[in-house]
């Protein structure tokens, strides 16, 4: 997944990763210095390839760059930070990861 580059289409609110035709996605609310990672979707022919998670991660990178923090809505990227718990640095203060 390293040689994929995810787009972030901030017109559609959302970052994409496109493969094979296809694309994956994780919508997002932009709002001030934070985002709110709302949904994460990868087309079925897509699905058990670890795609969703290259994407959180890159998504993730993305978000470190920019220095905002972070609000994750989306149960698959709160699951994905539960796991790397390094990426708890980035999580808005006071926001307790289930």
């Amino acid at each position: 997944m390293e040689n994929y580059h995810l787009k972030n289409n901030s017109e559609e609110k959302q970052y994409e990763l496109h493969i094979d035709g296809s694309f994956g996605r994780i919508e997002y609310i932009l709002a001030k210095n934070k985002i709110y990672l709302t949904h994460t979707e990868v087309p079925k022919e897509l699905e058990g390839k670890g795609i969703a998670s290259a994407m959180v991660k890159k998504a993730l990178e993305d978000i470190e760059r920019k220095n905002l923090d972070l609000v994750p809505m989306c149960p698959f990227v709160a699951a994905y930070i539960k796991r790397h718990p390094e990426w708890k640095k980035l999580v808005l203060k006071g926001i307790n990861i289930q």
